[in-house]
């Protein structure tokens, strides 16, 4: 008989069993579309590796290669970032988008699984914005002779003051209190908690937008090293879930943004 009682105690309840079965399904989803964007920006940096090397081949002969880029330019490299954002940003709110859909599931809501699903689309909403403010970015620093076809700086100035800026944010009391924001994904729901899938929606926007307002100076840093250089896009995505998850992630930061300044000064005193 006790032992009847015991293996019902240790059982794990139906709601249990679902949160654990749609944990899982996330993981698994927040994996498949990271994979799918990583896939979709090594097919691009190899195609944009043969056309800088058609380029180069031009300018041995004399033909300039700083065509105007089109409306379709464009859109295509606003496609580009926001694949990017998606890739570098989902693994570092895996932690949130897991607990809001325990939540949902354990606060008996029918819907749960669409509404963390909205939650995921509110977030990437954010993110899609900042890509969009990105591209036409980089589009004007291209129009100014700022940046190659290749993606890449071709002015000290522009990356040694990119550098400073992602340095000197790193320490700023904004930066400090989004990245809190970030770090407590228990306190953000309790404070900013919304039921239903349209609320789940206007929660996961919320959350992105303090997760641009942490992390928007950082992603900058691609003008300096390269939109296309995918080992700066790795490492920049690393850092971002350093300073989320870990428990010293903010010193990490802060340390960082003082290597960010001295690199900025260095490239400065190049260009003088």
């Amino acid at each position: 008989m006790d032992h009847a009682v015991a293996a019902t105690v240790d059982a794990p309840s139906h709601v249990e069993r679902l949160v654990r079965r749609d944990r899982l399904i996330v993981v698994l989803a927040l994996a498949g579309v990271t994979l799918l964007a990583w896939f979709y920006l090594v097919r691009m940096a190899e195609g944009m590796r043969a056309a800088a090397t058609e380029a180069d081949m031009h300018a041995a002969m004399g033909m300039a290669d700083m065509a105007a880029w089109s409306t379709a330019d464009v859109a295509a490299l606003f496609l580009m970032w926001a694949v990017m954002m998606a890739g570098m940003m989902l693994p570092s709110a895996a932690p949130m988008i897991l607990l809001v859909v325990s939540t949902y599931r354990r606060r008996g809501g029918r819907h749960a699984r669409m509404a963390t699903a909205a939650f995921g689309g509110g977030y990437l909403v954010a993110w899609t914005g900042f890509s969009l403010v990105a591209a036409l970015a980089q589009a004007a620093l291209h129009a100014a002779a700022l940046m190659s076809s290749a993606m890449v700086s071709q002015s000290t100035v522009l990356a040694g003051m990119v550098f400073l800026a992602a340095g000197a944010y790193q320490w700023m009391p904004l930066k400090h209190a989004c990245l809190t924001h970030c770090r407590s994904p228990l306190r953000f729901l309790t404070e900013e908690w919304r039921e239903g899938v349209a609320g789940a929606f206007r929660l996961g926007l919320r959350h992105g937008l303090f997760c641009v307002g942490c992390c928007w100076v950082l992603m900058a840093l691609l003008f300096a090293a390269g939109v296309m250089n995918l080992l700066a896009v790795a490492a920049i995505g690393a850092f971002v879930l350093v300073e989320k998850v870990l428990r010293h992630g903010p010193l990490v930061g802060r340390l960082a943004g003082v290597l960010l300044v001295a690199w900025g000064a260095y490239l400065l005193t190049l260009s003088a």
